[in-house]
């Protein structure tokens, strides 16, 4: 990727970009807390993220969600220099990192590509899962979003021919992978975290409001996905999770509503980092 003036580059996607329209939209950070409860129940990713993160102590913990969410944003909004440098920096850390595996008795990269493609998979199906329930993509922009994520997914060290191009590519993805995952312990000990998240003191809010938010993105989960965590996976669970997520949007559009117009330059930098999670 060649670097290129900010001013006048749109990155990865651009203002014509689906990804533009779905990420400018607040409701998205439920899908980044529902990646991450997907994301969790690939045993690699989820003990190799435990070994090497402070995911227990609230001020490492708070820091790396920020990293996290700034890297997202930058990825999305960012010009192709932006993205390239934050790129380079996250495959540079995954490079160091190492995870053991019980199961198996050996030791693993965190950067194997069998890793970071579930890792992609989990959270592009959760934005565009989110995004479609919520009424914010229609079916035919919902596979263009999936298509546009595969730049997303080259960039952090994924060849773009692994990446899914469509939904009904990242359902035959999953399907292929679900013998090969569980909700291992240290997975079912994120997610009552996740009920509890060890945030600062002066984001009280947002830890009042954490349990009602982590049910409304476990309900969002595939019913798979749930009965692994060993939780009913009933059609009516999905039926009122729809319900429950689209007021939500409702709500989050009346207070803040969203543009995708505005070029990276000229986007405020909180729009950047507004958009959700993918680690």
């Amino acid at each position: 990727m060649q670097p290129t003036d900010a001013r006048t580059d749109d990155g990865l996607f651009g203002s014509g970009s689906v990804t533009w329209r779905v990420h400018v939209e607040p409701v998205l950070w439920v899908a980044g807390i529902r990646a991450l409860l997907l994301q969790s129940l690939h045993p690699r990713v989820m003990r190799g993220t435990a070994q090497n993160s402070a995911l227990a102590d609230p001020a490492r913990a708070w820091q790396r969600f920020q990293r996290t969410a700034e890297f997202v944003g930058i990825r999305t909004f960012g010009s192709s220099a932006e993205v390239e440098r934050a790129a380079r920096r996250v495959r540079r850390l995954h490079a160091r990192l190492r995870g053991y595996d019980p199961d198996t008795g050996t030791d693993f990269a965190l950067d194997d590509v069998e890793n970071l493609l579930w890792v992609h998979c989990g959270e592009i199906d959760s934005y565009v899962d989110v995004a479609y329930r919520c009424g914010i993509v229609n079916r035919a922009d919902a596979d263009r979003y999936v298509a546009e994520s595969r730049r997303a997914a080259e960039v952090v060290g994924i060849p773009i021919d692994l990446a899914p191009g469509s939904r009904a590519d990242l359902a035959a993805y999953f399907a292929r992978m679900r013998p090969r995952i569980y909700a291992c312990g240290e997975a079912r000990e994120s997610a009552l975290r996740m009920l509890n998240p060890p945030l600062p003191r002066d984001l009280i809010g947002l830890r009042l409001a954490a349990p009602s938010v982590v049910a409304l993105a476990f309900a969002l989960l595939p019913r798979w996905a749930r009965r692994l965590y060993g939780a009913p996976g009933l059609p009516t669970t999905d039926l009122a999770a729809t319900a429950s997520v689209r007021l939500l949007h409702v709500a989050l559009t009346a207070w803040y509503r969203p543009t995708a117009t505005a070029g990276p330059a000229t986007r405020p930098p909180d729009r950047r980092t507004h958009a959700g999670l993918d680690r």
